[in-house]
């Protein structure tokens, strides 16, 4: 099942847009850390200025921990994003809490910080999967660009046009920076990034842009 499909058959409250007068946005990556792609989007802030937010799988974390300490180091913000990434609609009620825990107490272990937010894999979530989520002390983060499909490597273009049409203020942007080459998404987020600076857009953490009034 594709992200986009996911997304469709599923309800869902995530948060995609949060309401706020000021010109921020959060730029949020799925799947990593990966030693090659992550750092480069960290380039891109370091660069250009700003937060970003990092939804990371536990099972990269263990693979690549010094990746999200360097993500933790330059003042991002790591949320969870499952350990193992599957639907977690799929999953009963504790395999879902299994999945948020040990990514949750991972990150705290290898970064000091519990996350505060967390984005479902493939968008996939229901009723349960939120409830869990909440339960843990979670907001749902979405997204306002799913139809980039920067995972299926439409095109850097595609990836930039599409974001940049919905991009608004209160935006969360969902990209990846893990699984797979990334080299098409890393090119348009650098170019995205650029272009909403220009346009007086700062860029704010997940955490920061819902706390924004």
């Amino acid at each position: 099942m594709s992200q986009a499909e996911a997304q469709s058959q599923y309800s869902s409250i995530m948060i995609s847009i949060h309401g706020t007068a000021a010109k921020a946005i959060a730029v949020t990556f799925d799947d990593g850390p990966n030693p090659e792609f992550t750092p480069q989007m960290l380039d891109i802030f370091r660069e250009e200025g700003g937060r970003a937010t990092f939804y990371m799988t536990g099972d990269q974390i263990a693979r690549y921990p010094d990746t999200a300490r360097l993500v933790q180091a330059e003042g991002h913000e790591i949320g969870n994003h499952s350990y193992t990434h599957p639907n977690l609609t799929e999953l009963d009620e504790g395999a879902v809490r299994a999945e948020l825990v040990r990514t949750g107490d991972l990150i705290r272990e290898t970064v000091g910080v519990q996350p505060a937010t967390f984005r479902p894999p493939y968008l996939a979530t229901d009723a349960k999967v939120e409830r869990i989520a909440r339960e843990l002390g979670y907001a749902v983060i979405g997204g306002v660009n799913g139809a980039a499909r920067d995972w299926e490597m439409p095109g850097a273009d595609h990836i930039l046009e599409v974001s940049l049409a919905v991009a608004k203020p209160g935006s969360f942007l969902l990209f990846h920076d893990g699984y797979g080459d990334r080299s098409q998404t890393v090119e348009a987020v650098r170019v995205l990034v650029k272009t909403l600076k220009k346009e007086g857009y700062m860029f704010v953490t997940a955490s920061e842009l819902l706390a924004m009034k």
